[in-house]
């Protein structure tokens, strides 16, 4: 599964909105609408972040494991 299914799944079950998510990472909610699109990726910085604030590791969000 690739990083953009599996941040979909992550943010439907997040009890965060995207615009709230965006907020706390100080980014815009078009940067997120684009990774789920998987026309663009987080920075490392970034995607460090959003892992923290979904509660997920790395290589689960990048479908190194399940």
């Amino acid at each position: 599964m690739k990083f953009s299914e599996r941040l979909v799944m992550e943010l439907k079950s997040s009890a965060l909105t995207q615009k709230e998510i965006a907020e706390k990472l100080h980014i815009d909610a078009a940067n997120i609408t684009n990774w789920k699109k998987g026309t663009n990726i987080p920075s490392l910085e970034v995607f460090y972040e959003l892992c923290k604030i979904l509660d997920v590791s790395a290589d689960y969000l990048l479908g190194l494991s399940d």
